[in-house]
């Protein structure tokens, strides 16, 4: 019997301290409390002038005043009750136990919705990995930079960035400059390129020996649909002209001969994006492969992104794949691959200024190449102003060299307005035939051939594969040598 009292009371204990039903803690408490006002009145006997009347309500007001303690510290002993009565002792201590009886069915349902918040083992287990990747993408700064549209950019050592995580870069340290490609103009000053990110504006940079890399934070992982597909483009069937499930472009491109780069300046717009599952971005695409599961690109431009980044801002931004975007690669930064060198730079940050529509127009030059010497894919942005490089040996097909190199925008349409085309916009929202200053521009395209020339493009084709609402139209002249206008607002009366 004495072994059954202590297991009893063995339980007892473990179901008010929760380990069993840590719903029901707060709830023992408040019998506790009951069970124990006779003596708390009785040990108050000195403290309870009798010649001073209470009401009813009074003694309500005292009891409702008391779960408040509960509530915030439930391992706290209740608090000493002092009550003026003129009342025997045992009925007012027979009234206050059949108002707190009356009420603490409230005060068990309150306190539970308030204080006790109980998260699914599966969710609890999700929260752990998106911390273990923030840990693990987040690396140790140097200095950190707030900047003014919110990002905060970690100043962090080069050799610990995250592309040295990879088992073939670990140890190593990024590579000197390369050659660069015969006939790139430098007119472009570092201050000028500089210029076109937003957190330039902290009057903050990061020392040298550094790289800027804009924090991950649990929110961003949290707005992705799974968490091993954040940082990644959505998988889509692919054909060689490009279009794909829920993708919709309007771009030019070249293939039928080996290229080792590709350079052009992208007219910066901020085109509205109406779904946040939806993108909308403009950029060079660098490809080789089958268009099936071993294509390779290497991507480099800027994007409207609600989903990645959180907001509707412009971004500068790069992406890779080695396997049509299914489990190699990602953007920017978030995972090892792309090693940057430049410590002004800062990939996925918003840029800034943007051009509007009959206003001042900005454009930014890119042009990616492969080093010559050591094989490696380089990216410029500006003129002049190394950010860093792919190495050769992430890619399959690219290792040698691309098959094909396009230029234009690409949207995602998700169909979440009633089942009709989205609303996303692509370039500035107007379509190509309004012109300079309405819709948006890619002006001096340029390739890369083996002997590492700059070269006009040759055999160059139009694509838009939903011509109704994004459409392009291409051009020459002597100052902006090969250009084309693209773009389109999306849904209209020609794009239900």
């Amino acid at each position: 019997m004495k072994k059954r009292d202590e297991e009893t009371e063995a339980a007892e204990a473990a179901e008010e301290d929760g380990s069993i039903f840590p719903w029901r803690r707060r709830q023992r408490k408040t019998h506790h409390l009951l069970l124990r006002l006779p003596l708390l009145i009785s040990q108050q006997d000195s403290a309870i002038p009798l010649h001073q009347p209470t009401t009813l309500a009074s003694a309500i007001q005292t009891i409702h005043k008391q779960p408040h303690s509960y509530s915030s510290k439930m391992a706290v002993s209740p608090p000493n009750l002092t009550l003026s009565v003129s009342l025997p002792h045992i009925f007012v201590a027979f009234l206050l136990v059949s108002l707190c009886f009356s009420i603490s069915p409230v005060l068990s349902d309150s306190s539970a919705n308030s204080s006790q918040t109980f998260m699914p083992r599966k969710e609890l287990l999700k929260l752990k990995r998106v911390n273990d990747y923030l840990k693990k993408i987040n690396k140790p700064a140097v200095k950190t930079i707030q900047s003014p549209d919110g990002d905060v950019f970690d100043c962090v050592l080069s050799h610990l960035q995250p592309a040295f995580d990879h088992p073939l870069l670990k140890g190593h340290k990024p590579l000197d400059p390369p050659e660069r490609p015969k006939g790139n103009e430098t007119s472009e000053t570092e201050e000028i390129a500089e210029s076109f990110q937003q957190w330039h504006d902290s009057g903050e940079s990061c020392p040298e020996g550094t790289v800027p890399i804009r924090r991950t934070t649990e929110k961003d992982v949290l707005r992705a649909n799974k968490l091993r597909r954040f940082g990644k483009k959505p998988i889509r069937h692919l054909r060689r002209d490009s279009s794909g499930n829920g993708h919709e472009h309007a771009v030019v491109f070249v293939n039928g001969d080996q290229y080792y780069g590709a350079k052009a300046n992208i007219n910066v717009w901020a085109p509205k994006v109406t779904d946040p599952y939806e993108f909308s971005l403009s950029q060079i695409w660098v490809i080789s492969g089958s268009f099936e599961n071993d294509l390779n690109t290497i991507e480099a431009g800027w994007q409207v992104s609600p989903e990645l980044y959180g907001d509707s801002y412009p971004r500068f931004f790069t992406y890779w794949t080695t396997d049509a975007y299914q489990a190699t690669g990602c953007y920017n930064l978030l995972c090892s691959g792309f090693v940057q060198t430049n410590n002004k730079i800062a990939i996925g940050a918003a840029i800034s200024p943007r051009s509007s529509y009959r206003g001042r127009q900005f454009d930014i030059g890119l042009m990616v190449w492969k080093d010559p010497k050591h094989g490696h894919w380089w990216l410029e942005f500006g003129s002049g102003l190394l950010v860093g490089y792919w190495p050769d040996f992430l890619f399959s097909h690219l290792r040698s060299h691309a098959s094909m190199v396009q230029f234009g925008g690409e949207i995602v349409n998700s169909r979440s307005t009633g089942g009709g085309h989205t609303y996303t916009q692509m370039g500035s929202g107007h379509f190509a035939d309004e012109g300079f200053g309405k819709s948006s521009y890619f002006r001096n395209l340029q390739t890369v051939d083996w002997d590492n020339n700059l070269l006009p493009l040759n055999n160059l084709h139009l694509l838009a594969d939903h011509s109704n609402c994004y459409d392009i139209r291409q051009g020459r002249n002597g100052v902006w040598g090969t250009y084309f206008y693209y773009g389109g607002p999306g849904r209209n009366i020609r794009c239900p």
